[in-house]
């Protein structure tokens, strides 16, 4: 195990697969959680470094104001519609992310037996190596589709663009060691939770 005691789970899958019900399970169960997403949005505030770095790659059309925090509807209508320029902001965040996420592992080590990363780029940005585990959540495409639209508020078009600029679930399902269908009834998602968790080393 990479922190001394600690059992480390990479929690990935797709966008609007159901990644934070099944966090909150976990969460339930005394794991110590991090959302990566929620991190990422931390670096990339007024101030932070990473945030300069941005401005400076995609311009300052993508600030809700002259100075301002970024607009992510507007920067991920840029980056998810452009192979490249997705690559490039990931250059820029995911070095600040992971050293912000390896300092909160140290910190928690001492004080659970469990610890979850969730990151939508779990295996893109290699923390599959220092996992013990890698479980993905997966749902079908018309389920995303309508959680983007009736959750999100995003429109069918935009909702398709982000579905699509992500690699197919079953590229990360084929490094997965748990999968997780949350494709049906809460209970079922449940149980296959308590399944998988019973299995975790005492």
């Amino acid at each position: 195990m990479p922190y001394n005691s600690l059992y480390l789970i990479g929690l990935t899958g797709n966008i609007a697969c159901g990644k934070s019900t099944v966090l909150a399970m976990l969460r339930e169960r005394d794991a110590a959680v991090i959302d990566a997403d929620e991190v990422t949005r931390a670096v990339q505030q007024p101030g932070e470094p990473v945030y300069q770095t941005i401005v400076e790659a995609f311009g300052e059309e993508i600030l809700v104001t002259p100075g301002g925090p970024i607009d992510r509807r507007r920067l991920g209508a840029i980056v998810f519609s452009n192979p490249q320029a997705l690559r490039r902001l990931e250059q820029i965040v995911h070095p600040a992310v992971h050293t912000r996420i390896l300092a909160w592992l140290d910190e928690v080590a001492a004080s659970h037996r469990v610890a979850v990363i969730d990151a939508v780029k779990l295996l893109e940005a290699g923390w599959k190596q220092v996992c013990d585990a890698v479980w993905v959540v997966t749902c079908p495409p018309e389920q995303q589709l309508r959680r983007l639209v009736e959750m999100r508020g995003m429109d069918e078009a935009e909702a398709w663009t982000r579905i699509t600029a992500q690699p197919p679930q079953e590229s990360r399902v084929a490094q997965a060691d748990v999968v997780i269908d949350n494709g049906g009834a809460l209970d079922a998602t449940r149980a296959q939770v308590d399944a998988a968790w019973a299995r975790i080393p005492a």
